[in-house]
Formats: structure tokens, C-alpha cells, sequence
């Protein structure tokens, strides 16, 4: 249980539209593999397997992370929050498996505040990571 909580609000742009994740903002606490500017461009997550057991192995690394919880989840798309446990900031996280390319697309945000300390990118390349282990 975070001593503060900074939460803020949930955002209301989130989501996939024509398979595509909201782009970052004009702040760097985004990063995003289907944003166009270099600034908040992140690789989308790779995997061995089927994009179905990929995404089962996505679930069970969130849930693992003790900090995430799934607020939405489709077939092809999770959204997750995750919240810091010192003070309660909120991330939000989405990731949409893109099947045609074969990758998880991710994007991972802050709510509050512009800068990050590159919290968000390096959240994203640990979960490349385990889902690589996995």
C-alpha cells in the first residue's frame, strides 16, 4: 500500500483505434512502439510461440509484478495499471497483440508529472525480457 496516493485520473484516451494505440503526448513519460516520434519510440515486445501463449505469458508476468492490475482485457488487447509504492503514482499500460506482425505493441505512460526518470522504457524492456525467460 503506497503511503500517498497520487493517482490521478484514468484516462479516457485509451484504447485501440484501427489497431493502433494512443500516441505519448508531447511529455517524456511515454513510450510507445507505434508512435512516430523517435522521442517516445520503444520496440514492440517479440516472442517465441503463439501469439496465444504469448499473451497467456503476458498475463501471468502482470500478475506477477505485484504492482500491475488488468482494469480491461480482450482477445487482442490488455490494459493494466500499474502503481508505485512509495508514493501511488499510477502508469498506465496498454498492449495490443498484432497479430500480421507478429509482436506485442505496447505502450506505457505515466499519468502525472512530465518527467519519469525513463521509468516507463525501462518497465517495457523488463517485460521484454521476461517474456523471453518465459
Amino acid at each position: 500500500m503506497p503511503l500517498l496516493s497520487l493517482s490521478g485520473q484514468r484516462p479516457t484516451s485509451l484504447g485501440l483505434k484501427k489497431n493502433q494505440l494512443t500516441p505519448c503526448p508531447n511529455t517524456p513519460n511515454c513510450v510507445c512502439s507505434q508512435d512516430p516520434d523517435p522521442g517516445h519510440q520503444i520496440d514492440p515486445l517479440t516472442f517465441e510461440g503463439t501469439p496465444k501463449e504469448a499473451f497467456a505469458k503476458l498475463k501471468t508476468i502482470l500478475a506477477d509484478t505485484g504492482n500491475a492490475e488488468i482494469i480491461q482485457e480482450t482477445r487482442n488487447y490488455i490494459y493494466a495499471e500499474f502503481t508505485s509504492g512509495l508514493m501511488g503514482f499510477v502508469d498506465d499500460v496498454e498492449f495490443y497483440l498484432d497479430n500480421r506482425a507478429k509482436v506485442i505493441q505496447v505502450r506505457s505512460a505515466s499519468r502525472l508529472g512530465k518527467s519519469d526518470l525513463g521509468a516507463n522504457k525501462s518497465r517495457v524492456k523488463s517485460i521484454q525480457k521476461k517474456l523471453k525467460k518465459a
